[in-house]
């Protein structure tokens, strides 16, 4: 089994995926030694793959002032393949964004660097028709496996329907789709879209950074006809998050701990959704929802330099910055949380890490 079939079998393993955010030095240029760290830190905390180019990657990599999509996908690509015995099974997912045009290029060069599939972001189509949508998600496909994202506004994505989703759930290159609206009402879409599908080799993976635990270990069941059944389960079975890029070591015990309780049956226990409460209240922190997100890309970039990985929050944009209060409330879930943090872990590898 190779291609597609064998992305399939892994994705739908459920996977730990950091969304992979990007380093740069004090005067905003591309760091290459500390990406090439941060890169070998998912590798050795356990995930099972990395997506690079995408929202917490900085979309602002596609900027002709900026050009570094090609150098950051060229570099993620280049170290995998550098790991002996681990590029074949870690997933390589790059983000695909703008208009058809845009998209297709962008496609074409992940599939050139030995990228899997493509984390198809529609938010550049704010006013286009399903039609379109479909059409645009068609061709990309043809070029690339898609992953299909719900993003959630605020930090660029756009509504999409339950009619959307299930016409996009027929393509038949499609792999997976993270679920990340930060909504309930709008991640029931999705899922049931696939359930009405009938499809069971796309692979449902949360997004949504304020419910992790929760996404990972509710079955969502719909009850009468769907798809020539009385019924379907469907499961979210890993997690393509932003939030993962940092703590990423204890991210992979709570994901196996998830799916460990999911495999036998059950009830969740309380201590369980307890720790899930306790890591949205990180993310809020870290994503800064106090202030509409406006600083969650700096926010886990402090996280990372807190221990060492970064060596600053820089931004492209020198606007984008941590909000005020913003470093306190990460002080303040450090202190509560930590055993939700791999700090030791990361100051035993560092100093291999950044060689």
């Amino acid at each position: 089994m190779g291609g597609i079939e064998s992305l399939r079998a892994r994705l739908l393993q459920g996977l730990v995926i950091p969304a992979c955010p990007l380093a740069l030095d004090a005067g905003r240029r591309f760091d290459e030694r500390r990406q090439r760290a941060v890169l070998r830190y998912y590798r050795d905390a356990g995930a099972g793959g990395v997506a690079v180019g995408v929202h917490t990657t900085q979309f602002a990599i596609r900027d002709p002032g900026v050009g570094l999509l090609a150098p950051v996908l060229e570099l993620a690509a280049e170290e995998v393949r550098r790991w002996p015995g681990a590029a074949s099974g870690f997933v390589r997912i790059a983000g695909i964004c703008g208009g058809s045009r845009q998209a297709l290029d962008e496609a074409a060069l992940a599939q050139r660097l030995g990228y899997e599939a493509g984390l198809l972001s529609l938010g550049a189509l704010a006013g286009a028709p399903d039609e379109d949508l479909i059409a645009h998600c068609r061709a990309v496909a043809e070029v690339l496996p898609v992953i299909g994202f719900y993003l959630q506004p605020a930090v660029g994505g756009r509504r999409l329907s339950f009619g959307f989703w299930r016409r996009f759930a027929e393509i038949p290159s499609v792999v997976a789709i993270k679920i990340a609206p930060f909504n309930r009402y709008q991640t029931l879409d999705v899922v049931r879209a696939v359930a009405a599908s009938g499809r069971d080799d796309i692979a449902l993976y949360t997004g949504n950074d304020d419910a992790i635990v929760a996404d990972l270990v509710t079955p969502f069941r719909f009850p009468g006809e769907v798809a020539g059944r009385r019924s379907a389960e469907l499961r979210i079975v890993g997690g393509l998050l932003g939030h993962w890029a940092v703590w990423t070591r204890p991210a992979v015990d709570l994901h196996r701990r998830c799916r460990g309780i999911v495999s036998v049956g059950g009830g969740v226990p309380a201590d369980l959704l307890r720790l899930g409460v306790e890591v949205t209240d990180a993310n809020a922190a870290f994503f800064d929802a106090a202030n509409g997100f406006a600083g969650c890309i700096p926010g886990l970039h402090e996280v990372l330099r807190r221990q060492g990985l970064f060596e600053g929050t820089w931004c492209l944009d020198p606007g984008e910055t941590l909000s005020p209060g913003q470093a306190d409330e990460i002080d303040r879930v450090c202190r509560a949380y930590p055993h939700l943090a791999d700090d030791a872990f990361v100051q035993e590898n560092l100093d291999r890490w950044l060689r």
